[in-house]
């Protein structure tokens, strides 16, 4: 039998003749809400509508498969970190060595020759010791790759590390008798030394920002970012470290030209630090964070104190201005240092929290929807 006009099935959400009145059927409005939802969806991302009270899935946020990190945190272990300072205090040496020898500065001509020679030993060292056995060194000397900083690296470090060591040796030509043929060996080291010296501070400024480029060139959130700056962090950095070892083992008399070029560094440093810290947004947030922020905090005052002190020790009677110049040297050497350990640490930090990766993907891809 057919059933009564009064027991008909109702008409359902979606379907011809279906009518809600608000209020009077509070599941077949849960039931067109529902609808609404899951046939408008495409119209309502057409219409870039946010929010919506009624819709069913909330707005994506920004997370990772099970709450884990998108990149894998660099492999590189805290030995890249002391080869990025002592890589770059040997740059700082050979470039201030350059200089003492112009002025004829002999002790601080020396001091920063073998420093710059000591410096580049360690930065092999930390380097073949990252790499786990030294023949994989001599092997990524077999391939030259333009496109490749760890490539260019290797050899500008290969081309620094004699040239650097040279100018260092023919400093003990003096050591040797005048006459005789070692005497015509200490004619020629004089003269030898300048050539070396002045080809290491050619080359020093590639071994200070190479490494800038190599963290660059990577997919870590907070070193890719801040490109632009990161070669003049570390390019101030390595001139401050430099003259940090000028002020701290030359004379007084002889630290003039540090004094003034530790300043000029410092300011290149904190410049660059400071818009890599702030200009960037989200990624530049683990270099506040933590023990990045710790070291590049330290970092910021030990260099101004360093910077500072370098030029109030010329102003100063002789046996305080030594001291006052050796404690400016060795805060701008541990600013150096603080400095790169910073940015080490603060590119591992972006890579174990997913929105330092996720956050920025989306606003570029949404700047780029405005624009089109």
């Amino acid at each position: 039998m057919s059933p009564k006009p009064s027991q008909e099935t109702p008409h359902q959400p979606g379907q011809p003749g279906f009518e809600h009145v608000p209020g009077t059927d509070p599941i077949g409005g849960q039931a067109a809400r529902m609808w609404d939802a899951a046939m408008g969806s495409r119209n309502r991302r057409s219409d870039k509508k946010r929010g919506d009270a009624n819709a069913v899935v909330p707005d994506a946020e920004f997370r990772s498969y099970y709450g884990r990190a998108v990149l894998k945190p660099p492999v590189w272990t805290h030995e890249i970190a002391y080869y990025l300072f002592s890589g770059g205090l040997a740059a700082g040496c050979s470039m201030l060595a350059v200089v003492a020898d112009a002025r004829g500065d002999v002790l601080a001509r020396r001091a920063l020759r073998a420093t710059s020679l000591t410096a580049v030993g360690a930065s092999a060292y930390f380097l073949i010791a990252d790499l786990g056995r030294p023949e994989r060194f001599y092997n990524m000397l077999r391939v030259a790759k333009v496109t490749s900083p760890m490539s260019v690296g290797t050899y500008i470090l290969s081309v620094f590390g004699p040239l650097s060591g040279a100018a260092a040796v023919f400093e003990l030509g003096e050591l040797l008798p005048e006459r005789g043929v070692l005497g015509f060996v200490r004619r020629v080291a004089r003269p030898a030394g300048s050539a070396a010296g002045v080809g290491a501070a050619l080359t020093g400024p590639l071994l200070a920002t190479y490494t800038a480029v190599l963290f660059a060139d990577t997919a870590v959130p907070s070193w890719h970012e801040p490109y632009r700056e990161l070669p003049f962090v570390f390019g101030g950095s390595a001139l401050a470290a430099g003259s940090g070892a000028a002020m701290l083992f030359a004379p007084v008399e002889q630290s003039g030209p540090a004094a003034r070029l530790a300043a000029i560094g410092a300011t290149v440093e904190l410049a660059a630090a400071h818009r890599m810290e702030t200009a960037h947004g989200l990624v530049s947030e683990p270099f506040h964070l933590g023990r990045p922020g710790t070291f590049l905090r330290t970092a910021r005052t030990l260099t101004a104190a360093g910077a500072a002190g370098g030029i109030a020790a010329r102003f100063l009677p002789r046996r305080a201005a030594r001291v006052v110049a050796a404690a400016a040297g060795a805060s701008l050497l541990a600013g150096s240092f603080l400095t790169r350990m910073a940015v080490f640490e603060a590119g591992v930090v972006s890579t174990k929290d997913p929105k330092y990766v996720v956050v920025p993907q989306r606003e570029r891809l949404e700047a780029r929807q405005r624009a089109s």
